[in-house]
């Protein structure tokens, strides 16, 4: 990818977020994402490990993308008080043998039901389909994972199929240019 093209990626805001590339300093605050969730199980990761060492091994995870893809997951921030919230990306995913674009997007469990998921998943929807030769993008989903189903479907993405990703059975949610 260009450099401009991904600094434009790694530089985005929507109307209440600023996002940016995440850093070794902000593993003490995305622990909090593995404190008192209930929803971990849905991420397909390894959950074996401290909340420090799960944020550290999620915050290594995107240095690795983004030196090998460009693309990973951005760290969300409100510019009003500059504390994390979240991390959304746009993401190379193989999906039964097709390269696809997926939106991600976590959410720190203080913040849910406020809007952010979807403005974070809406923001990247958006900056794929201005930036990207795309013509779709998809969220792939834990089956059970009702609330991000949720988010999925006010962003304009629908049910498409549903398969095994990563050890899980999961519903790809497909939005279309």
């Amino acid at each position: 990818m260009n450099a401009p093209l991904m600094e434009r990626y790694y530089n985005q805001r929507s109307a209440r977020l600023t996002f940016r590339k995440t850093t070794e300093a902000d593993i003490p605050a995305w622990s909090g994402f593995f404190t008192g969730n209930d929803r971990l199980h849905f991420l397909g990761m390894p959950l074996d490990g401290t909340p420090m060492e799960l944020s550290a091994w999620w915050i290594h995870k995107q240095a690795e993308r983004y030196r090998d893809t460009g693309f990973g997951h951005l760290a969300a921030t409100l510019p009003s008080a500059g504390g994390l919230i979240g991390m959304a990306g746009v993401i190379p995913r193989d999906l039964d043998g097709e390269t696809l674009y997926e939106v991600a997007y976590s959410l720190m469990p203080g913040y849910w039901g406020q809007g952010y998921g979807t403005e974070m998943a809406q923001q990247m929807k958006s900056w794929a389909f201005e930036h990207l030769p795309v013509e779709q993008v998809i969220s792939i989903i834990h089956k059970d994972n009702l609330a991000s189903q949720h988010v999925a479907r006010k962003n304009g993405l629908l049910p498409w199929k549903e398969t095994d990703y990563s050890g899980m059975p999961v519903v790809v949610y497909r939005g279309l240019r």
